[in-house]
């Protein structure tokens, strides 16, 4: 494939202020697990970002999403806005700045939301039902959603299986995406993970629902299930499917070369890899 452009839709800085969840001694109950079955543990130790920045150019990764998060309530834990704003702005052509919001402040969380998009220049919202210990159809998120709308930007929700386990497995099952859908048909949602093991609930919830988008972080291309690729190529999700790491659980390289040996056609792989994440994040280039 010529001229190979590539964004990954959700990547962790590694440094100190984004990886305090993750880094040991202090990583939380729910990222335990991750570390040995990831093979992390190495790229949880905090670098320079221009390092970082360094090692997506050579894998070939032009732009990136990172993500604020405040898990205050249930975790103590909160990645600033203001942390990911500055990124951005030092950062411009690199980063692509998504705000964090705990659904138990209330309107608190609207508000610092609606602060992060109009004043720190953020440009989405990122959610973590399974952090949160909430479907993703909790009324606590109403708000918030009704604000993303307003503001037109996307919803980014974890719609997997996760490995806490204190928090219950239907957190990440997108069939209660649907419902949130239903009552705001103009909110952007980009499910990320895509739904693994719900694959047909959440192919049948994007098929439903035009604003949904499918991420496939957190995933090795190769083990994607065979039935969610199938629909890569035909109408029901082509054009929403968004090419991810979550780096540092998945290294660039590695997943990159993945997603280009699919049974999929180039086209489908340059829309992945690049077109359809900037047209949804209005990229230029």
């Amino acid at each position: 494939m010529s001229a190979l452009r590539v964004c990954d839709a959700r990547v962790v800085p590694r440094i100190k202020e984004c990886l305090g969840s993750w880094t040991p001694p202090n990583t939380i109950k729910p990222h335990e697990r991750y570390l040995d079955l990831y093979r992390m543990r190495d790229r949880t130790v905090p670098i320079d970002i221009e390092e970082q920045i360094g090692q997506m150019r050579a894998a070939g990764v032009q732009r990136a999403v990172i993500c604020a998060a405040d898990n205050t309530t249930t975790w103590g834990r909160k990645t600033p806005n203001e942390v990911i704003a500055k990124l951005c702005e030092r950062y411009p052509d690199v980063f692509i700045g998504f705000a964090g919001a705990d659904p138990y402040k209330g309107m608190e969380a609207v508000r610092e939301f609606e602060h992060a998009v109009k004043s720190l220049g953020l440009r989405g919202l990122n959610l973590g039902p399974w952090l949160h210990k909430l479907l993703s159809n909790d009324k606590r998120y109403y708000p918030l959603y009704a604000k993303a709308v307003e503001l037109n930007v996307p919803v980014v929700l974890a719609m997997s299986s996760h490995f806490d386990p204190t928090s219950s497995f239907e957190t990440g099952n997108p069939t209660y995406l649907d419902e949130v859908c239903m009552f705001f048909p103009e909110l952007k949602v980009i499910a990320s993970h895509a739904g693994w093991p719900w694959i047909l609930q959440m192919v049948a919830v994007a098929w439903r629902h035009p604003n949904v988008y499918l991420e496939l972080s957190g995933i090795r291309p190769r083990y994607l299930h065979r039935d969610l690729v199938s629909y890569f190529d035909t109408p029901v999700l082509k054009g929403r499917v968004l090419f991810a790491t979550d780096y540092p659980l998945l290294e660039w390289s590695t997943s990159i070369n993945d997603l280009l040996e699919l049974p999929i056609s180039e086209e489908t792989k340059r829309e992945i890899l690049w077109d359809n994440a900037a047209r949804l994040f209005g990229l230029n280039g």
